[in-house]
Formats: structure tokens, C-alpha cells, sequence
């Protein structure tokens, strides 16, 4: 889906995705395709954590599981 408007996570102009739970519009980094959420509602669901790539965080950042 192609909309127009900032993602609603990052605040980006690149937004491809509209969340299925939320309605909140998402760039493609903030959109879980497997569920068809945004990241956060995958977050809130216990969704989409194990497939984060270390690689796409910032510099020292560090993935903690609790």
C-alpha cells in the first residue's frame, strides 16, 4: 500500500504500510509483514522480537530479554 503522511513510529516521509490493528500509517522498518501490525502493537502483543537483526540498531545498543 503506498499512503501519504510520516510514519507514526520514526517520523519518516517513506510510508508504505498501514498497521491492521491500529490504523497507524508505517514505514517499511515499523511494519511486521508476517502479522500485518506495526511494530509496536507487535511489541505490545509479544510479537516480532526474536527476528530483530543486531545489525539494524543503532551503535551500542544492546538486545536484553527478560
Amino acid at each position: 500500500m503506498n499512503a501519504s503522511g510520516l510514519c507514526g513510529i520514526c517520523e519518516k516521509p517513506d510510508v508504505d504500510h498501514v498497521c491492521d490493528r491500529c490504523g497507524r500509517l508505517v514505514c517499511e522498518r515499523h511494519y511486521d509483514k508476517a502479522h500485518g501490525i506495526c511494530t509496536e502493537c507487535a511489541s505490545e502483543l509479544g510479537l516480532g522480537d526474536e527476528h530483530v537483526d543486531p545489525d539494524d540498531l543503532p551503535d551500542d545498543v544492546d538486545i536484553y530479554r527478560f
